[in-house]
């Protein structure tokens, strides 16, 4: 199977504004930003989408939470973001790669009302 845009990010295949990197994720910013602060964290490990995946991930789904969190101190929007995963097509995902979107510096309660 041909491999994802991220999977290319993430082997350096592609080019990408990296602003965080460990043994399981990383974070770069999104190409076509939907907000002023938009960014995504990706885990390296290719699960298609959250419905598929298994218990096993369960550890990486809360690591890729924390590392939102520690992401959004540094770009120093901790107070004020939102996250988004998009699951499949019909919900607006693109690329078939699990992937976290954190946007922040604009006002979402048009689309997120409470």
């Amino acid at each position: 199977m041909a491999k994802t845009v991220f999977e290319k990010i993430i082997d350096r295949e592609l080019p990408s504004k990296i602003l965080f990197e460990d043994e399981k994720c990383i974070v770069i910013e999104d190409i076509a930003p939907k907000a002023p602060v938009h960014v995504l964290v990706i885990p390296k490990k290719p699960i298609k989408m959250l419905s598929k995946a298994t218990a096993d991930d369960q550890e990486l789904l809360g690591h890729l939470m924390m590392i939102a969190k520690q992401i959004s101190e540094k770009l120093n929007v901790q107070d004020a973001f939102n996250i988004v995963i998009n699951n499949g097509a019909e919900a607006g995902q693109t690329v078939f790669h699990l992937h976290i979107h954190l946007l922040a510096g604009r006002d979402f309660s048009d689309l997120f009302p409470t």
